[in-house]
């Protein structure tokens, strides 16, 4: 039987990048300890105001069918966020909600993609990206993100990839998996780039709540020579610790969102009342969760560079913003995924194999920050011991 080219596109680039992650959880579900350190789950639950919020919406009848734009006061409320944080007007009819910023993405690229187009996107990425592009048809094109300058794209390394058939720059900022985080220098000189060819620039900001203190976030929504060719995608899975809600939202120029409603009326026609009722509460206010997280995500980054930086030739990247820390593991002469492999099999601790996420962190893993002070210290002990005993056998 014949199945549609999508589904050949897509094959590989599921399951797959999570391995370790899966292994782990069989590991736990056959009883094993093992220190957790692979997804971006918050380490608090949403907060409480919210789940009232829904609950009292979903008691009030607030469950039958919504519409492909959103619910009118969630759709407001987001505009009157983003003329506040940007400094400049933003309408309802900019706005299209979304179950979450994957599935915004997704839209977004349907949208501005297609077979023979291409997308430049920052490389290390989040593993799901390739996916995201693939789906469309179109062709990705890594950028290096460079460990030297931080991670934070290049306005002339994008310069150097573009061809007749580029369409699209993708932005993740902060970024994941590096925590880096564009400044608006750098925004305006990519910007330059992408006006110079024509080009959309769709920015990835789910965890603009999550920077940490001292370093500025700009958006390329922030420039208004960038306007009418820039999307955002975020959602409240970050910023308010609900990732299972899957409520997030698209803003960009009007033609746009008018491009994007009669898919997101085909995929979905409207996402839940009573869970778009929750979001414009979370969107009306200062996230109560995020600034505890910041706290406590930037202390355990300096807690693993403190336990492991420097030890058997083990280099620590500390992030600027989100969940994660990156450690650099090519001194001990060993892949990011043989690396990973081994210190869950030898001491049950998983992590997330830099390969995961793009040729980019070859050698590399990826660490939640996400657990509790005294597991990030015990995994860094166990990290520490095993790539000791990997340079004692290399000696």
């Amino acid at each position: 039987m014949r199945y549609a080219g999508v589904t050949e596109r897509l094959a590989k680039l599921g399951s797959a990048k999570w391995e370790v992650h899966t292994l782990a959880r069989e590991m736990k579900a056959e009883g094993r300890a093992v220190i957790e350190l692979t997804i971006g789950e918050p380490d608090v639950p949403p907060p409480p105001q919210l789940i009232e919020e829904a609950a009292r919406a979903m008691a009030d009848g607030r469950t039958g069918y919504s519409n492909g734009r959103g619910e009118p006061l969630l759709v407001t409320a987001l505009a009157r966020r983003y003329s506040a944080r940007r400094g400049r007007p933003f309408s309802a009819d900019q706005v299209i909600c979304l179950p979450g910023t994957q599935t915004s993405l997704y839209a977004a690229f349907r949208t501005l993609l297609g077979p023979g187009d291409e997308i430049l996107v920052g490389d290390p990425m989040y593993a799901t990206y390739e996916g995201l592009i693939a789906q469309t048809g179109a062709t990705m094109v890594p950028v290096p993100l460079r460990p030297e300058r931080g991670f934070r794209m290049a306005a002339e390394d994008v310069a150097a990839r573009i061809t007749p058939r580029s369409r699209v720059l993708f932005l993740n900022t902060p970024h994941n998996p590096t925590g880096a985080v564009l400044r608006r220098d750098d925004l305006a000189a990519l910007g330059a780039v992408a006006r110079a060819h024509d080009l959309w620039i769709v920015s990835d900001e789910v965890y603009e709540e999550l920077v940490f203190p001292g370093v500025p976030f700009a958006s390329p929504l922030d420039l208004p020579e960038l306007a009418e060719r820039t999307v955002a995608a975020a959602s409240i899975s970050k910023s308010h610790a609900a990732p299972g809600f899957r409520s997030g939202w698209v803003i960009g120029p009007a033609e746009f969102a008018a491009r994007l409603l009669p898919l997101s009326e085909t995929m979905l026609f409207g996402s839940q009342p009573f869970i778009a009722d929750m979001t414009t509460l979370a969107v009306s206010e200062p996230s109560p969760v995020a600034p505890g997280m910041v706290e406590r995500f930037a202390h355990r980054a300096d807690l693993l560079a403190q336990a492991l930086d420097g030890v058997a030739g083990l280099q620590v990247h500390k992030p600027e913003a989100g969940m994660f820390a990156l450690v650099d593991v090519r001194a001990t002469g060993l892949s990011g995924r043989e690396f990973a492999l081994g210190l869950l099999a030898d001491h049950g601790v998983a992590v997330m194999p830099g390969e995961s996420f793009g040729d980019g962190l070859k050698g590399w893993l990826r660490l939640s920050l996400t657990v509790e002070d005294a597991l990030i210290a015990r995994a860094a002990d166990r990290i520490a011991t095993h790539a000791t005993k990997l340079k004692g056998k290399a000696a």
